[in-house]
């Protein structure tokens, strides 16, 4: 009976089933053409868009009002697939028995997509209201706003990859053939009127296909799966934390689950103020800079492996707790990464320290040049230090040599002061099983590919090698 921790949530393992996160290879494109921020050009902030998957009856329903009842204090709006079924065609009416509505063509997609574009965007949409009676479209439409947080369920809302991509996270409701099936026959029958002969021959040639065809194929996309489905109350309200945790946090976190930016605090946002000004003197700098690095790598452990360990106090009680990895080893971009070893050391006592030198020309030019690693790195979760994330291509380069080496990219944890956005699009894009941990995200970058507001060149401020 243990616990583990998926992209941030600590999750007892008789709770809920949690896999590992699954994130599509992304398209390469250069940071330049990335938004700096999710916010729309109106100042409309990009909404937390939840897709719920899952067979027929599997409970889908029933998890999304749990999970709606857990943001009630968010704006929150419910869509569902089947309200963007095609209307059936006079021909296919008078076959409608012989109709599969568990196909991915029986469904309008362009019309869902346009649908969750536009609410993306801020706008206001007329949402279908389908008629399972006439098996087309009625009017009145249900007029929708725009809302902080999007539910989309359905059989099939992972399928095409448009509509997936559009989620900030995926959820499979994971319920067993047979409840699934007598919760079809006990609705179908009671709510829609059918003969259990027709549920039960339309569940054989259509239904149970399908599922093993379309819908349990796309469960591999999900960040989440749920066993039992609303039974889960354990998995439910660890959902709803998290997703208020990611509603707290900056847009950039709700594109990239592997970002993680620590809360700030008045006494985050004080020692971030002394150490931007111009004016601070360097032992200033330095002091406050050391705080702010040790608060980042604190964080940044809180990500590693964990097992449950059991120890006895010395009152004679069990207290149980967490074994952390004992695998470690600091990897430090010379020559400002070295600012954080300190830090590093500190908490993890004994811990082995590698460097890497990157030449850095501008926005080009990067290029290896000095590399000092443990020999036996591919076995060890790595922190890579370097205080500035900015253009990422300092990063990727430093993120590739490790690959190179043998490291697994989801024991990377990137540890930064400072990130611009278009440096979290780049690394974020380029390894999405890293984690990125910084204290704050910037504006951006100027033309000269310098981070802004920024805090200046860094290494020159806290080693003193400029007239700081």
């Amino acid at each position: 009976m243990g616990s583990k921790t998926v992209d941030g949530l600590l999750v007892d393992s008789l709770g809920a089933h949690f896999t590992g996160i699954h994130v599509d290879e992304p398209e390469q494109r250069d940071f330049e053409e990335q938004p700096t921020t999710s916010a729309t050009e109106n100042g409309h902030r990009e909404p937390f868009i939840i897709g719920v998957s899952g067979g027929a009856a599997s409970g889908k329903t029933t998890v999304c009002n749990m999970i709606i009842e857990q943001l009630r204090d968010q704006r929150v709006v419910l869509l569902n697939q089947e309200s963007f079924y095609f209307d059936l065609s006079e021909e296919e009416l008078s076959r409608v028995h012989e109709y599969n509505f568990d196909h991915p063509d029986a469904f309008d997609i362009e019309s869902l997509l346009s649908c969750m574009e536009n609410l993306t965007h801020g706008q206001a949409v007329d949402v279908p209201s389908y008629d399972f009676k006439t098996y087309k479209s009625i009017l009145p439409a249900r007029k929708v706003n725009p809302s902080d947080v999007i539910i989309l369920q359905g059989i099939l809302v992972f399928h095409d990859p448009r509509v997936r991509g559009l989620m900030n996270m995926k959820i499979f409701v994971d319920t067993d053939a047979d409840v699934r099936l007598a919760r079809r026959i006990r609705r179908d029958t009671v709510e829609k009127g059918r003969d259990i002969r027709t549920v039960l021959d339309q569940y054989s040639k259509f239904v149970k296909p399908a599922f093993e065809d379309f819908i349990l194929p796309t469960k591999k996309y999900a960040d989440i799966i749920i066993p039992r489905g609303g039974d889960n109350h354990v998995a439910i309200d660890l959902i709803g934390q998290h997703i208020h945790t990611k509603l707290g946090q900056h847009d950039l976190c709700k594109i990239y689950p592997n970002l993680y930016v620590i809360q700030s605090t008045f006494q985050i946002r004080g020692m971030h103020t002394l150490i931007r000004d111009a004016t601070t003197s360097k032992h200033d700098f330095i002091f406050y800079s050391d705080r702010l690095i040790r608060l980042v790598v604190e964080h940044g452990l809180g990500h590693l492996p964990f097992k449950e360990k059991q120890v006895l106090t010395p009152t004679g009680s069990v207290y149980t707790g967490v074994d952390f990895s004992k695998r470690l080893c600091g990897i430090s971009v010379i020559r400002s990464g070295e600012s954080m070893e300190n830090a590093l050391r500190a908490c993890c006592k004994g811990i082995k320290i590698g460097k890497i030198l990157i030449h850095r020309e501008g926005d080009n030019g990067q290029q290896l040049i000095y590399q000092n690693l443990p020999k036996d790195i591919s076995d060890r979760q790595v922190l890579l230090l370097d205080p500035i994330l900015g253009t990422g291509n300092s990063a990727v380069q430093a993120i590739s040599l490790l690959l190179k080496k043998g490291v697994q990219e989801a024991n990377i944890i990137f540890l930064n002061l400072i990130s611009a956005p278009q440096g979290v699009h780049v690394v974020c894009k380029r390894f999405p099983r890293i984690k990125i941990v910084t204290s704050e995200i910037e504006f951006g970058l100027n033309e000269d590919y310098g981070v802004i507001p920024g805090m200046g060149e860094f290494g020159d401020r806290y080693f003193g090698t400029d007239n700081y």
